[in-house]
């Protein structure tokens, strides 16, 4: 008697190893042109083995020498995991609103090196730049392989025009990123860094700070004369395959320039999902601010993030009382820089 002819697909143990392997064949265009999140859960779906993000690992000044001696000058550690280094734009006298507006108010340049568990290292930043100086700027980024992720302003009205450019890298030679940055710095006007001299007794601002941290729920610092109110996101955000660190790329900040009489300027930046936009608007407008901006600062980031730029005038405490609302309409968590 002939034996039972049965087809491949009804072999013992293979039915459901096809089957996969049509679902994932079935769905592979779909999945390209899919998010991040969605496509995790569809290789889960169709039993593929999803791959972890990449996470930062700890570092030290010294690790960063090199990239300090490219860039001309050093930075400092934030929360023992990103490189920082501040650019403040000491050579702009801007006016918005009839306010001359501080460097570390709303003018300060910045970039973060973070190094990664598979050795590379991304950079994120955002550079001030004026007018004349933004076509040439941008030049030397794409020449450079240095990506920009944004583009706009953090100013309704101002004199001369300043415009905020939000930058993004990643690579194995962080020294390489550092002189792709650096020359298109030397497009700028950017000043170098201040020569080192004796340190002095920090002079009292004349603001109740004290007044300013019990509104907000959060303790504030100083930052060549500008008190600076920081919270992070509480969620764990990527950039691609990247986690970043607490704060970078996910930071709500709000600056306050002492104008006397317990007034201030303040120009501040709020991070958002979507679902929180609308009431962080609503809530920024009934505590008296003008909204400047609303856009993405990453091509890239999961969950999304969007921001909204604001700037008022008036008594500081109270302005403070009126943005606890803004920041309670945010999953965010206080911070306080050293």
């Amino acid at each position: 008697m002939m034996a039972e002819h049965r087809p491949q697909d009804a072999r013992p143990g293979t039915g459901t190893s096809r089957r996969r392997m049509v679902a994932a064949a079935a769905v592979a265009p779909l999945l390209a042109a899919a998010p991040a999140g969605a496509r995790a859960w569809s290789a889960e779906a169709t039993g593929e083995r999803v791959r972890e993000p990449v996470r930062p690992v700890s570092t030290a000044l010294p690790d960063w020498k090199a990239v300090a001696d490219a860039l001309g000058r050093t930075g400092d550690m934030k929360r023992n995991v990103m490189y920082h280094t501040g650019f403040a734009r000491r050579d702009l006298a801007v006016l918005s609103h009839g306010v001359h507006v501080r460097p570390a108010l709303a003018l300060a340049s910045h970039m973060a090196f973070v190094r990664y568990a598979d050795g590379g290292t991304m950079v994120m930043g955002d550079m001030v730049v004026t007018e004349t100086e933004l076509q040439g700027f941008a030049d030397v980024l794409h020449q450079r392989g240095i990506e920009q992720t944004a583009l706009h302003k953090h100013l309704l009205a101002q004199s001369p025009n300043v415009w905020w450019v939000h930058i993004h890298a990643h690579g194995h030679d962080p020294v390489a990123l550092a002189r792709g940055l650096r020359a298109a710095l030397d497009r700028t006007g950017t000043p170098p860094p201040a020569r080192p001299s004796p340190p002095l007794r920090p002079r009292p601002l004349d603001l109740d700070t004290a007044g300013i941290d019990a509104a907000l729920g959060v303790r504030g610092s100083v930052d060549d004369g500008i008190y600076k109110s920081l919270f992070v996101r509480r969620e764990t955000v990527t950039d691609g395959d990247r986690v970043l660190p607490p704060g970078l790329g996910s930071t709500s900040a709000i600056n306050w320039q002492p104008l006397g009489g317990g007034r201030a300027a303040v120009s501040g930046d709020c991070c958002l999902v979507a679902g929180e936009v609308q009431d962080a608007l609503a809530a920024l407008r009934r505590a008296g601010t003008e909204l400047v901006e609303l856009h993405n600062h990453g091509l890239r980031d999961e969950p999304r993030l969007f921001f909204v730029h604001f700037w008022a005038v008036g008594d500081a405490v109270k302005l403070a009382r009126g943005l606890r609302a803004a920041v309670a309409a945010t999953n965010v968590m206080p911070v306080t820089e050293a």
